[in-house]
């Protein structure tokens, strides 16, 4: 019997559907609900684990462990193929990247992206970003290449160049990337559509666009990012935001009133929960299991 390759499942995702919708999931409930709702692939945001699961910003600080933990939650729930954010692959050196490579793919992710900023890294649509040499960035990829244990897991290389030396410098980066092995690039805080098009044209490679929202990029539709050969686009933290956005209003709704009377009406049910969970087929497989043990 051949062996799963969640890599395999992500470029099947790809050819299935392009441009490629990938939806962030910052836990694996939300990992879940994008199913439910028909996504074909999802994503695990280096951002959103900061902020999400630490409640720190995303400057760095975050580690591999904190993000592996988060993977294999979601892995172990849902069979979606998972892009993660390694940022700039938890470490300076190439056995660090080898270690993020191979940890990603045994934790069940599908692929990854890895970064072109210094260590001390900051939101890719935050000024005042600084990029390691074009050779450096290189020798990342060829690293994480290397260590690869499935060769279907995809290795997608992110350039954060536009912002600090241009367009014409960000494309020869990507070029660079995809000769030391990328399978995909993912040219960050993109400001105009066209952009997309010279990237796709150049490195023959499939293209992200990442449409975050309060960002660089403006929010490009499906539509407009397809007809600018873009393979891929990202909703990294769409899902959070509103999360945020509503327990901050439940909160401060039942601190005012003194009761969540008001706001009720904004929340999923009970058994809206137990239904996107499968609660009640945990249940019956514990009655089943208490049936058998009566019966002894």
């Amino acid at each position: 019997m051949s062996q799963y390759s969640a890599g395999a499942a992500f470029r099947k995702a790809m050819q299935e559907e392009s441009p490629l919708q990938v939806v962030g999931a910052i836990n694996a409930n939300h990992a879940l609900l994008a199913k439910r709702a028909g996504f074909k692939a999802i994503y695990l945001s280096g951002g959103g684990v900061a902020a999400g699961s630490l409640g720190l910003p995303d400057l760095g600080i975050s580690n591999l462990d904190d993000v592996l933990t988060d993977v294999r939650r979601i892995t172990d729930v849902c069979d979606l193929p998972l892009l993660v954010d390694v940022d700039t692959g938890f470490g300076s050196s190439a056995f660090n990247v080898a270690r993020t490579v191979k940890s990603m793919i045994k934790f069940g992710a599908a692929a990854m992206h890895i970064e072109d900023q210094v260590g001390a890294k900051r939101c890719g649509h935050r000024p005042g970003k600084e990029i390691v040499s074009k050779q450096e960035m290189v020798d990342r990829v060829k690293a994480a290449v290397d260590a690869r244990t499935d060769e279907n897991f995809v290795i997608m290389a992110r350039t954060d160049a536009l912002a600090v030396e241009g367009l014409e410098a960000a494309i020869d980066r990507a070029l660079a990337c995809v000769e030391a092995g990328a399978d995909m690039i993912f040219p960050e805080a993109i400001t105009e559509l066209a952009m997309y098009k010279q990237f796709a044209n150049a490195v023959k490679v499939p293209i992200l666009a990442n449409i975050t929202e309060f960002g660089s990029t403006p929010l490009y539709t499906v539509e407009e990012l397809a007809s600018a050969d873009v393979g891929l686009v990202l909703y990294p933290l769409s899902a959070f935001r509103a999360m945020n956005k509503a327990a901050e209003n439940v909160y401060s709704a039942i601190r005012r009133d003194g009761t969540q009377k008001n706001v009720v009406d904004t929340m999923q049910t009970r058994m809206e929960l137990y239904e996107r969970i499968n609660y009640h087929d945990f249940e019956q497989k514990l009655d089943a299991l208490f049936a058998q043990q009566k019966a002894k």
